[in-house]
Parts: structure tokens; sequence; C-alpha cells
């Protein structure tokens, strides 16, 4: 090592990051944007409409980043295989992801349909049960689409074009706004469905992201040089293996971090109807704003990735460097935006006129205050981790992540949500000391990491 980078060089860094992550920013905050409108749309049917679709949201959402973390070993293999000059392994990496997300659909299409009894046995409302089922069976058939767009975004965005992806998104989620629109309030001849309906337009969106992906990666003749898609029926199980040997770890992390963001769901459903609904509008506001640090922890993954290729360890640390020093300051001054103003943001989604609201409005904005502080340690966390997952290191950061998901924040949430008069803002707040507790054992993690990978006479 030769000590701290020169400011140029983090300044070409961070101009080469940003090549990265402004694009799959604005592919990630318009996805998010999905979320968003069917959110509004949800509180304009109902506060019962609004809770029972958030829960329901959160918890495919859960299901869906538990597959995509599972094939997400395709990125930084495949960034490995670019900086390492492996042509022709990055096809065989892309078209394994791709079984991977098809073998992982089909029964997690079937678990997604039948959660009904579950949400019972946790305590949610009939109503809530009712609409959430309703919601979730039209969107079980969202979820191959969804993993499979993943692993094309993966391998696309490890070969540094990442522009196409950008706009592919936006159109879908126009796409997905309208038909928002249409189906769910029966606009222009079309019935009336509802909740069903903002389900509907939710897939469609999913299916036309990955189609057109598939479509642009089997057009754009320069990286036809891959041989993406030859040979597509063939399984390839050492291959295979090293996907998901990558992979695995990162979607138990997932199935960690998302279980915790659904049960505490839970946990606030029964609270009641009208703290379900507060957190939801957080939720959903505190959703699009993370979509930019996990765009800055794929670029993360893809910049280390690259230069874990070519062993160069001097550039993976600037690049580690760079990512969480953005991710951090841009969370910070959107962490301010909501203190500031979380009146006006809860406004989005509830009528702050209407006295039926008042309740879940009040509790809405104390949410939204912790919540601004917690962005930052949401950030930081993500992003290291992105950084852990371009180094390969993907197996220790899960025991750290489920003691700091699980261990410290589930428990402190449960402690103050229902034994402190904090209710929800108690939950979230121990939610936030967990991804604290993440963030400083992913920064300690790469410091072990880079220390041993570095000496030129240890082979670890």
């Amino acid at each position: 090592m030769t000590g701290l980078p020169s400011q140029f060089s983090i300044q070409a860094e961070a101009r080469e990051f940003l090549k990265l992550a402004v694009p799959l920013a604005g592919a990630q905050v318009a996805q998010a944007g999905t979320g968003f409108v069917d959110t509004v749309m949800m509180g304009w049917l109902g506060q019962d409409v609004l809770a029972a679709g958030g829960l329901a949201t959160i918890i495919f959402m859960a299901f869906m980043m538990t597959g995509v973390g599972l094939i997400s070993g395709v990125s930084p293999l495949v960034a490995e295989a670019y900086g390492a000059g492996q042509t022709q392994r990055i096809g065989q990496l892309l078209r394994q992801g791709l079984w991977i997300a098809l073998l992982l659909s089909i029964p997690g299409m079937q678990v997604i349909a039948h959660l009904d009894g579950l949400m019972r046995q946790f305590g949610q409302a009939e109503t809530t049960v009712i609409l959430s089922d309703n919601y979730l069976s039209v969107m079980a058939w969202g979820l191959f689409p969804a993993i499979a767009f993943a692993a094309l975004r993966g391998c696309i965005v490890a070969l540094s074009k990442a522009r196409p992806v950008m706009l592919i998104v936006i159109a879908a989620t126009s796409f997905n706004i309208v038909g928002n629109y249409v189906l769910g309030f029966g606009k222009f001849g079309f019935p009336e469905l509802g909740i069903t309906g903002l389900a509907i337009a939710s897939i469609s969106a999913h299916w036309v992201m990955f189609l057109s992906l598939l479509v642009y990666m089997l057009w754009h003749k320069p990286l036809h040089e891959y041989s993406l898609f030859d040979s597509l029926h063939h399984l390839q199980p050492k291959i295979l293996q090293q996907l998901l040997w990558i992979g695995g770890p990162i979607g138990v992390a997932a199935v960690l971090e998302y279980g915790l963001y659904t049960t505490v769901s839970f946990f606030m459903g029964a609270l009641g109807t009208p703290v379900l609904a507060a957190h939801q509008v957080v939720s959903q506001t505190v959703i699009v704003l993370f979509m930019v640090p996990l765009s800055m922890s794929f670029a993360a993954t893809v910049r280390v990735g690259q230069w874990f290729g070519q062993r160069d360890w001097e550039q993976i640390r600037q690049a580690a460097f760079v990512s969480i020093g953005l991710a951090a300051s841009f969370m910070l001054l959107t962490g301010i935006v909501l203190f500031i103003y979380p009146r006006q943001i809860v406004g989005l989604y509830l009528n702050l006129n209407d006295p039926a609201n008042t309740n879940a409005v009040d509790i809405s904005i104390s949410i939204m205050k912790i919540a601004a502080f917690g962005l930052v340690l949401d950030g930081l966390q993500r992003t290291a981790n992105g950084v852990l997952q371009g180094l390969q290191d993907t197996r220790i950061p899960v025991l750290l992540g489920t003691f700091a998901y699980w261990g410290i924040g589930l428990t402190t949430s449960y402690l103050l949500g229902f034994y402190t008069p904090l209710s929800g803002v108690g939950v979230w707040i121990g939610t936030y000391i967990g991804l604290a507790a993440a963030a400083i054992a992913y920064l300690w993690r790469f410091q072990r990491v880079m220390l041993k990978k570095s000496r030129p006479v240890t082979n670890y």
C-alpha cells in the first residue's frame, strides 16, 4: 500500500463510480416509484387498503429480494471476469443465473399465494388479511421476471453499461403508473379492480422490464462477443455452484434483512391499523430514498469487483472509500429534508384534513423524524456490504448481519414497541439500532479482509 491516494485519483474513481451509480440510481428510484405510486393510490382507496397493501408489498419485496440476493453472485463474478478479460465466462455466468431465477420462482410463487394463514397467526385484522391475500395472489406472477431482470441487470452493469437499464425501468414505471390508475379506479372503460388492479399493473411492469432488457441484450452487437444466451438450455453445475457460493450468503442476508422488515411490519399491524398505515407511509418514503445508496452499493460491487479481477488493492480501497462516502453524504442530505418537512411528505399519502386520518398522520410524522436520523446508518451498512460483495466476501457478513438485524435490531424493536409507551416509534428506533450495528460490523470486516488479502505473502 502507498498510503492515501491522491486527490486526483479519488476524483477519477468518483467519476467512474458515478457513471455507473447515476443511471442505476435513476433506474432504482424509478422502480421504487412503482411502489410509491401503488402506496399513494392505495391511500386514495382508503386507510384499510393502504395498511393491507403496504403489508402485502413488503411481503412480496421480501421474497423478491431474497431471490435477487441468491442470483446476485452474477454481478461480482462477471465484474471479476470482465476485469480479467475472461470473455466466454461472462455468458456462462449469466445463463446459469437465469436458471437459478427460474428454479427459485416456481416454489416462491406457491408460498406467496398462500400466506393468509400466517398473517392471521401474526394477529392481523381480517380485512387486512383478505385484501393482502388478493394482492399477493396476483403479485406472485411477477416473481420470476423480477428476479430474472436482476440477473440481466447484474451482468450488463458489471460490463459497465448501466444506461439502458435506467431507460427501460423509467419506461416500465410510466407504464405501471398508467396501469394503476386505469385498473385500480376503472378508467377508460376498464372495470374498477381496486387493489387487485394495482397488482396486475405491477406484475405487468416487471414483465415489461425483463423482456425489454432481454431484447436489448440480444440486439446490442457489442454484447455478442460474450455469447450471453448461447446454449441457454444447458445446466452447468460447476458454474451454478460458484454462483450460489457467492450469492447464497447474499440471499440469506436478504432473508434476514427483509425478513426483519416484514416481521417489523407484523409488529406494527399488531399495534393497530393506524400504526400500520403510518408505518407504510414512512417505509415507502424511505424505500424510494434508499434506492440511491442501494444503487451505489451495486456500483461499488462492480467497481471493487473489476479491480479485484486485476488484484489492485490500492484501487479497491479507493473504490470503497468513494462509494461509502458518497452514500453517507447523500443520505445525510435527504435525512435533513425528512426532518424539516415531515408533515408535507406525509400529506402526499394521507389527507391531512380528514379527522379519520389524524392518528395515522401524527404517528407518521413521529416515525418520519426517526427515519431522518436512521437513513445515514442504512446507507452506510448497505454500501459497505456492497463493497464486501465485490471482494466476494459474503459468508462472514451473513453471520454479522444475523447478529445485527435479529439479535440486536429485532429484539430491541420488540421491547421498545410493546413494553414502552413509544409503540410504533420504538419499533423503528430498535430497527435502526440493528442497522447501526450492521454498519459497524461491515466496516470492521472490510478492514480485516483488506489487511489479509493485500499482503503479498499470503493467499487468503
